[in-house]
């Protein structure tokens, strides 16, 4: 059956840390990170002649879609409308998600019966982190596996949902973009040897101290286990992005915003975006809007509160 019309939304993520970058067990990265709730990308398929796409992200997305057509023997016979996209190179996952979008969008609309997992390996997702696959699957908070010997995609092993008052403030730093593509791979290249025992004392606090926290609703005891996450990667880290944070505008304002009482301090993946969090939205509002007048003087930075999405991604036809 072919549809009339084919939409799709794919929340973006933020990745909190890898928790073993030594690999001495087989397995390489696992990490954690959670969807976002307002920040997604949105886009929606339509009968055409041919393969047209417009909106956000057009060339992104028509890459994405070409290669599937190529991949599964479709006709191009398609347009496609991205209304909103999740900004690129900043840390949200963007990639992943326009991926995820398209390919479940075709899935749905040439009726294909594809999994979220089999999109991602035809688009070539998930070669370190899970976390953009696992939240388009599952929302709230996920932990993945990293990849083993045998790994397509990192498998999920920890689903959890989080508390509905819980807030992200994110810092953006509009001059820049995380390392990404080929300079991402000689990063990790070049970086040195990861301590065995640094990555089993993060497994350690993750599995008996962060997940519990969530389990509870306890925000703080989460908060301290980000923290220390984000401080160990961020350290190993810094030699190829310049510090543990990207941006030293944004390392200047998590550092305001722990002093005002935030947690879970710490870059979404290369950066250069920040976060951290906060207890009650009505509090996270007033939080960052007293950030923007702090950081006024960095016209480049800015700020947003945002939710936590606990449904992942979502596919609907007419």
């Amino acid at each position: 059956m072919q549809y009339s019309k084919v939409s799709v939304i794919a929340p973006a993520r933020l990745h909190m840390g890898f928790i073993d970058l030594s690999g001495a067990l087989g397995r390489h990265f696992g990490s954690i990170g959670v969807a976002l709730n307002e920040i997604n990308t949105r886009l929606s398929i339509r009968p055409a002649d041919h393969l047209t796409v417009t909106g956000m992200s057009a060339s992104r997305a028509e890459k994405c879609a070409r290669k599937l057509c190529t991949a599964l023997n479709l006709p191009e016979s398609f347009s496609i409308d991205v209304e909103t996209s999740i900004p690129e190179h900043v840390g949200l996952g963007s990639g992943t998600q326009m991926s995820l979008a398209v390919g479940m969008g075709l899935n749905h609309y040439y009726g294909l019966n594809l999994t979220v997992r089999d999109i991602a390996r035809l688009t070539d997702r998930g070669m370190r982190s899970g976390i953009g696959i696992g939240v388009f699957e599952r929302g709230g908070l996920v932990v993945d596996g990293g990849r083993g010997e045998r790994t397509v995609t990192p498998p999920v092993l920890a689903h959890m949902q989080i508390p509905d008052d819980w807030r992200f403030i994110l810092a953006f730093d509009k001059r820049g973009q995380g390392l990404h593509g080929k300079q991402e791979v000689q990063a990790f290249e070049a970086l040195p040897p990861f301590p065995q025992q640094e990555a089993a004392r993060l497994c350690y606090l993750l599995m008996m101290q962060g997940l519990p926290a969530v389990a509870e609703q306890d925000l703080v005891k989460f908060g301290e286990v980000v923290t220390q996450l984000q401080r160990s990667v961020g350290e190993h880290f810094a030699p190829a992005q310049g510090g543990i944070f990207t941006s030293p505008e944004v390392a200047e304002s998590m550092a305001w915003l722990e002093a005002q009482g935030c947690v879970a301090i710490g870059q979404t993946s290369w950066g250069p975006t920040g976060f951290c969090a906060l207890l009650g939205a009505e509090q996270a509002e007033a939080i960052t809007e007293q950030a923007r007048r702090q950081f006024s003087r960095h016209p480049h930075l800015s700020f947003v509160t945002v939710g936590v999405s606990n449904s992942g991604g979502q596919v609907s036809a007419v």
